[in-house]
């Protein structure tokens, strides 16, 4: 039987739907049994939140216990990443980026993501900019204020902001990275849980797993249900997050939704975490854009940045990402998909 994984936090893009028993309450960082499947295989679920998103593991196994270990292996994998791309941990080497303008000896997965950060920048245009922290800072210190301007931050502001975002002038070597300018900084909020998603994918795929649903706060499938169906993952309703409006099938590949629904800085929604980088303004052409890809890190830049750019520019961005598909939910309701 199908019960769908709901989502308490903000955050709540994806329904994952798993073989858990009905009736089972998943609460965050505890392991539950699923039932057994048709073919006698056990789904062992792990709940919880990695990076401010909510996340769950879905292992096929026939030993509970070494599924219980996987599990904790891949958490621990979980954990040594947030270590690194955090925004929120004093010590993580992001933070220690952002803070100094530089940082010497980085860790390899920084490297390896802020090149991947980069190469996403120039395929969609600079619709993705890693740079665009200083407009989250400027937009979330405004509607901080108890006295803030329900129409946002002076355009001025947002001017000065908007000129401390430019991939360009952030430079990636394997022993340094550094920023051309001060001032300048670095979120990977519209990418790192697509990374961590294929890192832990391929952590259990190294360990001879052939039947996992990841999502890390974007979702992936290495292989396909044990039952032999495909996994399934049902798509939130931006105007309602708790319920569906679609269902996918994934096979081996990844899926990831961005939308202005999951974070806004304002009761009235207007002022959301997606930035247009051109302009230094939140997008709102679309309500929510969902993207199938091979891996999570590419789903998630996509999504990020096809969130902020009209219908007309997709397929260029498209072209450069080969099987990739796109669902664009208009503001109306109106879903768009791409290619047609």
């Amino acid at each position: 039987m199908q019960t769908v994984f709901t989502r308490p936090l903000a955050r709540r893009r994806f329904l994952a739907i798993g073989a858990v028993a009905a009736g089972l309450s998943l609460l965050p960082h505890r392991l539950l049994r699923a039932e057994t499947i048709a073919d006698g295989v056990p789904v062992r679920v792990w709940r919880g939140v990695t990076l401010g998103a909510d996340a769950s593991l879905s292992i096929a196994h026939p030993d509970p216990a070494e599924a219980d270990r996987l599990i904790a292996l891949s958490l621990e994998e979980v954990a040594r990443l947030e270590r690194v791309f955090s925004l929120y941990r004093a010590d993580s080497a992001l933070r220690r980026l952002n803070r100094d303008g530089a940082l010497d000896s980085p860790p390899a997965d920084l490297v390896r993501l802020l090149s991947e950060a980069t190469a996403a920048a120039r395929n969609t245009g600079g619709a993705f900019d890693p740079t665009v922290q200083p407009l989250w800072q400027l937009y979330a210190g405004h509607f901080e204020r108890p006295d803030a301007d329900p129409a946002g931050p002076p355009e001025g502001a947002i001017r000065a902001a908007r000129a401390l975002v430019d991939v360009r002038a952030l430079r990636v070597e394997p022993d340094r990275i550094a920023f051309a300018a001060g001032g300048m900084a670095v979120t990977l909020n519209g990418i790192a849980q697509g990374y961590i998603t294929d890192r832990v994918t391929e952590r259990l795929k190294a360990e001879g797993l052939e039947h996992v649903l990841v999502d890390m706060g974007e979702v992936r499938a290495l292989g396909h249900h044990p039952s032999g169906r495909p996994w399934t993952v049902g798509l939130a309703d931006p105007g309602n997050p708790d319920r569906t409006t679609a269902t996918v099938e994934l096979t081996d590949g990844a899926m990831a939704t961005s939308g202005g629904y999951g974070t806004r800085f304002d009761a009235a929604g207007r002022f959301t975490h997606l930035f247009d980088p051109a302009s230094g303004t939140c997008a709102a052409q679309w309500l929510a854009v969902t993207v199938q890809a091979p891996d999570a890190t590419t789903a998630d830049a996509l999504s990020t940045a096809l969130s902020v750019v009209p219908a007309d520019r997709v397929p260029a961005i498209l072209a450069a990402y080969p099987g990739v598909t796109a669902r664009f939910t208009h503001p109306d309701g109106r879903i768009l998909r791409l290619p047609a």
